[in-house]
C-alpha cells in the first residue's frame, strides 16, 4: 500500500522537546492543518465543524533511528524499564505511524492555504505529515471501562514555572500562555533530575531553564530570527 501526506501541521515546536508527551494534555497547544494542493478541496472537509475533536493518523517524520526493537523503554518508567514496541507509544516501530485525538477549534478559509484546520492539544511538532483525518465519535471512540496500565501510574507530571517579566516580555503576548503551558508539562526526561540546564526552540526563540525537580526556572529567552 502506497501512502503519502495529505497535510502538514504547523506551530511553533520546530523540535520534538518541550511538546506534549501524548495529545490531549495541553489545550494551550496550537496548530494550524494545512492541506497539500492536491486536497485542497473544500469538500474533502464538509461536515467537519459538527465535531469537537478529530483523530490525526501521522507520520514520525524526524525519527532517525533504523529499525525497530520488539522491546523499548518508555521515559515515563525511567527509561529503565522495558515494555513491549506494541504495548507502548515509542516512534521506533515497524511503521513509523503515530494516531492522535485533537480539539478542533475552527475550520478557516484562506486565500494562500485554503480551508485550513485549527487544532488545539496536539502532540505533533511543526511541519508533520498528514496521512489521514477523521472525527471522533464519542459512542464509540470513547470507552468508558478502559484501563491505563503503566501510564495511568505515571500521568502526573506538571511542575511550576519561573520567569522574571524582563524575560516574559521577549515573548510575543499572544505565544505567552503555550510557553508556559509547554513548561509546565515538566519536559525534562523522565530519568534526569540533576539540575543541568536545558534548551529548546519555540516559535522565533531559544528557551533556555534549569529545575531543581520542584520548579522550572527560566534562565534565558533568546530570538533566533
Amino acid at each position: 500500500m502506497n501512502i503519502k501526506p495529505i497535510a502538514k501541521i504547523y506551530n511553533d515546536f520546530p523540535t520534538k522537546f518541550a511538546l506534549p508527551r501524548q495529545s490531549g494534555r495541553n489545550g494551550e497547544i496550537k496548530g494550524k492543518i494545512v492541506f497539500e494542493k492536491e486536497f485542497r478541496d473544500e469538500n474533502a472537509v464538509r461536515g467537519i465543524e459538527q465535531f469537537s475533536h478529530i483523530w490525526l493518523i501521522w507520520g514520525f517524520s524526524e525519527n532517525e533511528k533504523e529499525g525497530w526493537s520488539p522491546t523499548v523503554r518508555p521515559p515515563r518508567l525511567g527509561g529503565n524499564r522495558r515494555v513491549g514496541v506494541f504495548a507502548s507509544r515509542s516512534p521506533f516501530r515497524p511503521n513509523p505511524i503515530g494516531i492522535s485525538c485533537v480539539k478542533l477549534e475552527a475550520v478557516e478559509k484562506t486565500e494562500s492555504d485554503g480551508v485550513a484546520l485549527i487544532v488545539s492539544s496536539a502532540d505533533l511538532m511543526n511541519g508533520t505529515p498528514i496521512y489521514d483525518i477523521k472525527p471522533y465519535i464519542p459512542y464509540t471512540d470513547r470507552v468508558e471501562v478502559a484501563k491505563g496500565g503503566y501510564a495511568e501510574e505515571n500521568k502526573e507530571y506538571g511542575i511550576s514555572v519561573d520567569i522574571d517579566d524582563n524575560l516574559l516580555d521577549k515573548i510575543d503576548e499572544s505565544k505567552r500562555s503555550e510557553l508556559i503551558s509547554a513548561l509546565a508539562d515538566d519536559p525534562r526526561p523522565a530519568y534526569q533530575n540533576d539540575g543541568r540546564e536545558y534548551g529548546f526552540y519555540f516559535s522565533d526563540y531559544e528557551i533556555k531553564f534549569v529545575s531543581n525537580g520542584e520548579k522550572i526556572k527560566v534562565t534565558e529567552i533568546n530570538k533566533v530570527k
